[in-house]
């Protein structure tokens, strides 16, 4: 195991407060200037890692690790104007996300299959002053996106945020080394910044993710830090002030409407782009398809041969369950009470892959997703069984050459 610093991370010099330092020293008025980076900067991470940051050894590498290579190559071919503090222009964060072939022939592949024009404002918000918020039903790829748009902007996936219902404001804004806080007392060296505060002094992106989940007397922490660009320390009587390059990225979910609403003041603060569910049936299994292949890979699971009639089957599922009606519009169906999204197909398929390679013959069948399809549908067994049972018997009963398909349902059902 190794510890390793981000290679272009620079030592703060005589004049500069360091990133760990509370802000160095205090301008006459109280306010602490964020420390100067030229543009490529990049403090120490300090990232504990295995064999490798992308090898073998990391189980899932952050974005900015797996895809390094496109990175590079978008950075290098990249001629466009860049915001202040950005790895890549706007147009290549867009062509990150989205995919594309380069002039050199690199191929970027796509990491979000969805309406460009949604990628485009989100990329355009985040070199505005206004923070972006990302709104969807569970698995529209919401956390995907954030980590990946953090990755292309600033380098760094990792300054983030996870909302739960025990999140603390210290989370948002920062803490305290005690043992230094009981010896002498609050100091800057005592200070712990959280990663909003980490982002705001090095220019960067940072990510909250599940902002609805947080409680609403500590979402409005971030009031002041999207609207004022600053993060008061009033123990120390000194500010934190934002650099140029700064924003923020929530993610939202539409079925936690209630828990904690955002404030009218703090949704004002952000922009919001909403993540719709993929279009087409075909567009969603081709989105299935990319990231099983990926999780599989990192899984050591070998590559899915003849796979894609069970990853259709899956998805027409999922589909049909949750709009309510079969494909052909002839049938409307009760839908039942999970969401059935695109990220639980995937988790069904890449279990059914699993179940394939150390119990089976490593061909993908009905009988290896049958269960974990029956997992994702069944989540109130009052009533979603009952919604199953009917949809067993109605649709796929009937539905030619889904047979074998049938009879593993069934199975598992009994």
């Amino acid at each position: 195991m190794r510890v390793s610093v981000d290679p272009m991370s620079v030592e703060p010099g005589p004049s500069e407060p360091g990133p760990g330092s509370g802000g160095g020293v205090a301008a006459p008025d109280g306010r602490v200037p964020a420390p100067v980076h030229t543009p490529g900067e990049e403090s120490a991470r300090g990232r504990v890692e295995g064999p490798g940051r992308a090898g073998s050894g990391v189980l899932r590498p952050h974005a900015e690790d797996a895809f390094a290579a496109e990175l590079a190559a978008l950075a290098a071919q990249d001629d466009r104007s860049r915001p202040a503090r950005w790895r890549l222009s706007p147009w290549a964060v867009a062509t990150y996300l989205l995919g594309g072939t380069l002039p050199d022939g690199t191929v970027i592949t796509p990491k979000y299959v969805g309406p460009r024009r949604i990628v485009e404002v989100a990329v355009t918000t985040l070199a505005t002053d206004r923070a972006l918020l990302l709104l969807g039903v569970p698995g529209t790829a919401k956390t995907w996106v954030s980590e990946h748009l953090a990755a292309a902007v600033s380098g760094d996936s990792t300054l983030v945020v996870q909302g739960t219902a025990g999140t603390p404001e210290e989370a948002i804004r920062y803490g305290w080394n005690y043992a230094q806080l009981l010896a002498h007392g609050p100091s800057p060296d005592a200070l712990v910044p959280g990663p909003v505060m980490r982002a705001m002094r090095e220019g960067a992106v940072a990510r909250v993710e599940e902002l609805t989940r947080i409680p609403a007397d500590v979402q409005d922490t971030l009031i002041t830090i999207l609207s004022e660009k600053t993060l008061p320390i009033p123990e120390l009587g000194q500010e934190v002030l934002a650099v140029r390059g700064f924003n923020l990225i929530a993610t939202a979910n539409d079925r936690d409407r209630g828990v904690n609403e955002l404030s009218s003041a703090l949704r004002r603060r952000f922009n919001t782009v909403v993540l719709p569910l993929p279009e087409s049936a075909e567009a969603e299994v081709d989105i299935v398809s990319r990231r099983v292949e990926q999780i599989g890979r990192s899984l050591d699971l070998p590559a899915l041969p003849d796979g894609i009639d069970e990853i259709r089957r899956v998805v027409t599922v999922f589909r049909e369950l949750r709009s309510g009606v079969t494909a052909d519009g002839r049938t409307k169906l009760k839908s039942p009470s999970g969401t059935l999204s695109t990220a639980e197909a995937i988790s069904v398929v890449t279990g059914g892959l699993a179940l394939a390679a150390h119990f089976g013959d490593g061909v993908l069948r009905a009988g290896d997703i049958a269960a974990g399809i029956l997992g994702a549908v069944v989540r109130e067994p009052a009533t979603d069984r009952v919604i199953w049972q009917e949809y067993l018997e109605a649709v796929v009963r009937e539905r030619d050459g889904w047979t074998d398909f049938y009879r593993a349902c069934r199975e598992v059902s009994a």
